[in-house]
């Protein structure tokens, strides 16, 4: 029997945050998972808020196919909002979403979801800066360490990611580490 790989993308743009990026990319390969950085563009070396890392797109949005993933990490900080105007991301979330792919988004990551037109009846948590403006598609706000709706993995920000790692994790059938 053929054991077939495992993987998890992450949506990413310059201006994340340092902190929601690392983790979790290294709790989700430490625990068997191949974790994938889908950009706008391939190849491109993005930059964390803090500048204290660095990571290369493995591939643009054009090449992604939500199919091949089992879960997808938004981090936070300024990444989401640079993401907002692509057609094409919006268009891989709404795909993950029909096909019960699990969407974790922390801080501003849940942007992406509303802007996607996600939100609508669904319980979330963020950063509480964004909250109002996920709040106006119809997303229902909690304030809560993590928030968790079907397939959607929630929180607000680093102070919660060991929460948003391990329920990510645990959606994905593993142990956490």
């Amino acid at each position: 029997m053929i054991e077939t790989e495992r993987k998890v993308a992450f949506l990413l743009a310059d201006g994340y945050e340092d902190s929601e990026m690392k983790n979790p990319f290294e709790a989700i390969t430490k625990n068997g998972f191949t974790a994938e950085i889908i950009g706008l563009e391939r190849e491109v070396e993005l930059r964390g808020k803090k500048g204290t890392i660095t990571y290369t797109t493995h591939m643009s949005i054009d090449e992604a196919n939500a199919d091949d993933y089992e879960a997808i990490v938004i981090p936070g900080g300024h990444s989401p909002e640079k993401l907002l105007e692509c057609e094409a991301v919006l268009e891989f979330l709404r795909i993950a979403n029909e096909k019960d792919i699990t969407i974790s988004a922390i801080c501003h990551g849940p942007l992406l979801l509303s802007k996607a037109g996600l939100a609508q009846g669904r319980n979330f948590t963020s950063y509480s800066g964004v909250a109002e403006e996920i709040a106006k598609e119809g997303g229902v706000y909690s304030d809560e360490a993590v928030v968790v709706d079907k397939n959607f993995v929630t929180s607000r920000g680093p102070q919660d990611e060991p929460y948003f790692i391990e329920e990510t994790i645990r959606r994905l059938g593993a142990t956490p580490n």
